[in-house]
């Protein structure tokens, strides 16, 4: 009996521990007792959502890029404050397109219909985010599971923690970096921006006052620049946004990076990418090799979706993605 008790008492150790890294681990098969059909509950949230709007696409893409790259992938950017002190309140984010967030309001309405309080807000999000772009055309790849829902959302943690459209090189490897990702991964997540748009207002600068030298920035193509130009006059209204694939916007494909290498990349921190010896033969590699692209794509994403998650006990499953319990 004495040496039972000694070896339960090991066992149960040897359980609470497995159960803690278990907690902490994330899996694609998260939810296949508590939820077991979430992905297809999303995925036809995201069809009908789609059915209404293109905007979906991108807007949800960002929106967890943008989730992710401040406090982790946590759900924390879907907050709504009342004193305008959230995540989204923040000027780098005032530009995100309500599509995005009302996708992920009506998935997990939809969820929470057929499984509540299991899902969080944060682990929809990510399969949204897969989903738009397999949607479109993009590759597919599996998402992992088991994220909670942060209990913080701070307007002031924004700032310096989101790529601008400014950024050199150097800065963009260091804040990828800071989140562990690669620089072939941020070369493979900057062609999420082959199904965005861009406001004219964060681009006007290399139009008609890049230096003292050039008014436009002389590693844009002439013939983009002046397309450019004729969509974003000076002075423009700021609402005023253009598509950043001019080739097929609407389609999730390696034309980005095929038109980086004609000098067609809309920001300078896309442009950028050609500029360097780190990236620049990933841009080739990505430009002529469509699947090269697809593969890396898929991968940077998981990786992305590992960003400072919170598992386990940590955070919360919101009932509401936009307030906290």
């Amino acid at each position: 009996m004495e040496m039972c008790g000694r070896m339960c008492a090991v066992l149960v150790v040897l359980l609470m521990v497995m159960i803690r890294e278990g907690d902490t681990q994330l899996a694609q098969n998260f939810y296949r007792f508590g939820c077991p059909n979430v992905e297809s509950i999303v995925r036809q949230a995201i069809i009908k959502k789609m059915s209404q709007t293109f905007v979906t696409i991108p807007a949800t893409l960002r929106l967890f890029f943008h989730d992710c790259f401040v406090e982790g992938c946590d759900g924390s950017i879907l907050i709504q404050s009342t004193n305008g002190d959230a995540e989204r309140d923040a000027s780098d984010n005032l530009s995100l397109a309500g599509d995005g967030f009302d996708t992920v309001i009506k998935a997990k309405q939809a969820v929470e219909a057929a499984c509540p309080g299991i899902v969080s807000c944060a682990d929809i999000l990510a399969i949204a985010a897969r989903d738009v772009v397999v949607l479109s055309g993009g590759p597919n790849f599996s998402v992992e599971l088991g994220r909670r829902d942060g209990l913080a959302s701070h307007r002031w943690r924004v700032p310096g923690s989101l790529p601008s459209p400014e950024f050199n090189f150097n800065l963009l490897s260091w804040l990828f970096r800071k989140n562990n990702l690669s620089v072939t991964d941020m070369v493979a997540l900057s062609g999420g921006h082959t199904v965005g748009f861009a406001h004219c207002s964060r681009f006007a600068s290399r139009l008609y006052s890049f230096n003292a030298t050039h008014n436009v920035d002389p590693s844009l193509d002439p013939t983009y620049a002046r397309q450019l130009m004729q969509s974003c006059p000076k002075n423009v209204d700021p609402r005023v946004a253009v598509s950043m694939d001019p080739q097929t916007p609407n389609v999730f494909d390696n034309a980005y990076y095929r038109g980086l290498v004609k000098g067609r990349g809309i920001f300078k921190s896309d442009q950028v990418l050609l500029g360097h010896p780190m990236s620049k033969p990933i841009v080739n590699s990505f430009a002529f090799n469509a699947q090269s692209f697809r593969s890396a794509f898929g991968e940077a994403m998981v990786r992305l979706g590992r960003v400072g998650v919170k598992t386990g006990n940590q955070g919360e499953i919101r009932r509401d993605c936009s307030r906290f319990n």
